[in-house]
Parts: C-alpha cells; sequence; structure tokens
C-alpha cells in the first residue's frame, strides 16, 4: 500500500473524528439572585446553553441555612443569605455576559430593595463574580440595561459565595406544582412589572 496514501487516509480519519476541532470548554457555575428563586429558576432553566440550575441560598454568614431562617440576622449572624439559583452553563454555547443579558431582562434591575411582592434583603437582585473579569462583564450588562431602560439600575455585584442548596420541595418548584406556581407568579405582579421596565 502506497505511503503517501495511508497518511492522507489517517488525516481524513482524525478530521472526520472531531480531533481537529477546538477541545470542548467545560460547564462552568453562576450564581444569581432575582427574588422568589422559583420564578428565576423557571425563567432560566431549558434555555439553550443552560445545563442545570438549583435553587438556594448564598451571601451570607448563617452555616446551613434553611428556608425559615436563610435571611434572619442577630447578635451572631450580621449577614442575611438572598434566594439564589446556582446556573451551570456551557460557555461553548452561552457566554456569561450572554447568561447575565438573559437574567437582568427577568428581573426588575432598577429594584434593590427585593422583586416584586418579596421585599426585604433576602430578596435583593445580585450578581456573584468569580474574577475581576467577571466583575467587568457584569457592570457592561448592568450599564446596557440602565441605557436600553433609560432608568439607573440597583442590583448588587458581589464575589463568590458558597452555595447552600434549598430544600428538595423547593427545587423545580414551578414544574412540581404549576397550579400554586401560576398563581403565585401572577399575584405577585413579576410578569406585569418585568414588561412594565422592558416593553
Amino acid at each position: 500500500m502506497n505511503m503517501k496514501w495511508m497518511l492522507a487516509m489517517v488525516m481524513m480519519m482524525g478530521m472526520t473524528t472531531g480531533q481537529a476541532q477546538e477541545p470542548t470548554q467545560e460547564p462552568t457555575r453562576a450564581i444569581l439572585a432575582g427574588g422568589c428563586f422559583w420564578c428565576l429558576q423557571h425563567d432560566l432553566e431549558g434555555k439553550d446553553g443552560i445545563v442545570s440550575t438549583h435553587v438556594g441560598y448564598a451571601g451570607g454568614d448563617r452555616p446551613s441555612p434553611v428556608y425559615e431562617t436563610y435571611h434572619d440576622v442577630d447578635a451572631t449572624y450580621k449577614v442575611p443569605h438572598i434566594e439564589v439559583v446556582e446556573v451551570v452553563y456551557d460557555p461553548a454555547k452561552m457566554s456569561f455576559k450572554q447568561l447575565l443579558e438573559l437574567y437582568v431582562r427577568n428581573i426588575d434591575p432598577t429594584d434593590g430593595e427585593g422583586q416584586f411582592c418579596d421585599r426585604g434583603p433576602g430578596y435583593r437582585p445580585a450578581i456573584f463574580v468569580k474574577d475581576a473579569a467577571e466583575r467587568v462583564v457584569a457592570e457592561v450588562v448592568l450599564a446596557d440595561a440602565a441605557r436600553e431602560i433609560g432608568q439607573a439600575v440597583d442590583v448588587d455585584i458581589l464575589p463568590d459565595a458558597r452555595f447552600w442548596p434549598g430544600e428538595d420541595y423547593h427545587q423545580h418548584y414551578a414544574t412540581k406544582n404549576p397550579t400554586r406556581y401560576k398563581y403565585y407568579r401572577w399575584s405577585c405582579g413579576r410578569d406585569a412589572r418585568v414588561k412594565k421596565v422592558w416593553g
């Protein structure tokens, strides 16, 4: 068999099996807060590039937070946790900037005191960033949002924090309890307010 022909065949096989392609990027994680974690999870999950979502708590100093006490402060624990969604996404399909653009359009970025009918620091909007590069991206996305809606935005940019998973009954609540979820979302005015802010 001709050596040149064999070499050509090996090269062709490498190209058809994808050996010449760039290596696939590993999924990465982001933590986002936007009011009720049921709603934010429902708005984000299933989008192209998002691998998985989990609801939980982050940002506070109380160890092992639970739903009943995650936002409580006292003489020992002074920083409340926030309801958050941990998003695992594929950076080959969705950049961090694209994820934040999706996130910010599903919240009211003008309201730093809570979201919709849920008030207080446990419901405030926040983006947790792992490094200076992610902080710059978050700042750009929020500045773009402010220009687009013509209002100042009030979304915290916080350093990366431990994610504490929420209880099982909170995970994918919209799928498990569709009637209750839809009623809560409607009565809280989430969609009406998002539409008013973003048009």
